[in-house]
């Protein structure tokens, strides 16, 4: 990322503050404790006695999404086999000539432990990865207790193969997902499309009304009233849903309603409620947590968690716009080019 995109984006955060009123862990770093987020430690409040979430957050967690098939079963590693993932991991991403691993792909290279990680859809080798932080969960899933998503009910189904079909087929840009178009990302952000480094930066501000919560990845902004004022219509929907906030004790609660039907959360739209939990458990530390709910989709609700570290690094800005137009004219030339191939007689 540039030195000027970077700048820019420190100056938004700045301006946004304003308008209102690092990665360090590495294949040494000690084993973290179990149930951390349990823990009670003095943390920072604000001058409404509320604890303080400010300051710019990493999710950088290893952990992935779902529990592998080969540690069925099992919630919790022992403290020698994070131990040994952490090892294979430092092998495979400290300069060994490994490809880029996206999302749940480093925990995955070091539980299977190849010679070389490959990926064929890497644009660079692992160098430019942040280093992941490895602990004794085996999935940021929680509920289910198996530590997967539900399963999909038959119309949800329907919806992801149309999604689908629709990226194949490419006739124009509108078949394509928003954040494949630079529309939006979308709530909550989980799991990684380019990893922890790219998704994981959170900028977090405050006043006695509101919450802001800043993502780095689609420089999304959502101002989260936290005075009790209700939802939005049901007939006012939006691509990010309609969030409002609550504490209940030290905990935020952060509620989103009101989605699009031209939203997608893993295939979820208009239909789906989301529940998000920040609690500050340490000076360093929010345990944030999140359940969704969407009926059309899912057989039934589940939840995950996972850790955001505070880093005293600068978010910058990751621009996107759907003027990106050599980037679409790419997808639109490979949809199409894959649709003829499928089309042309077989000799």
């Amino acid at each position: 990322m540039s030195e000027w995109r970077r700048r820019r984006g420190a100056l938004a955060s700045a301006a946004l503050v304003a308008w209102l009123s690092s990665p360090s862990a590495d294949a040494q770093s000690p084993v973290l404790p179990r149930s951390s987020a349990t823990r009670t430690r003095a943390v920072p409040r604000t001058p409404d006695g509320r604890p303080d979430l400010q300051g710019i957050w990493i999710s950088r967690t290893a952990t992935p999404l779902e529990r592998p098939k080969e540690l069925e079963g099992r919630a919790r590693l022992t403290d020698q086999e994070v131990a040994q993932l952490r090892a294979r991991a430092a092998r495979l991403f400290g300069g060994g000539g490994s490809d880029f691993a996206a999302g749940d792909n480093v925990f995955l290279a070091a539980l299977k432990n190849p010679e070389r990680f490959t990926s064929p859809t890497a644009t660079h080798g692992a160098d430019e990865m942040i280093e992941r932080e490895f602990d004794d969960r085996t999935s940021l899933v929680v509920d289910p207790p198996e530590g997967r998503i539900p399963p999909v009910t038959e119309a949800g189904q329907r919806r992801r193969d149309r999604l689908a079909a629709a990226i194949v087929r490419g006739d124009g840009p509108e078949d394509f997902s928003n954040p494949n178009r630079c529309l939006a990302w979308g709530v909550p952000r989980l799991g990684g499309r380019y990893g922890a480094g790219d998704l994981g930066y959170y900028q977090i501000v405050q006043t006695p009304g509101y919450v802001v919560l800043y993502m780095e990845t689609g420089h999304e902004v959502r101002i989260v009233p936290t005075d009790g004022r209700p939802h939005l219509p049901s007939t006012v929907r939006q691509m990010s849903g309609d969030s409002r906030g609550r504490w209940e004790g030290d905990t935020l609660v952060v509620e989103t309603t009101n989605f699009s039907p031209k939203s997608d959360f893993m295939g979820a739209a208009d239909g789906l409620h989301v529940i998000e939990r920040l609690t500050r458990t340490a000076p360093d530390t929010i345990h944030y947590e999140m359940t969704l709910t969407d009926p059309s989709m899912w057989t039934r609700a589940w939840s995950a968690e996972m850790p955001l570290r505070l880093t005293t690094e600068a978010l910058y800005e990751s621009a996107c716009h759907e003027g990106n137009f050599e980037i679409m004219r790419g997808l639109l030339s490979a949809a199409r080019t894959q649709r003829d191939t499928e089309a042309a007689p077989r000799k």
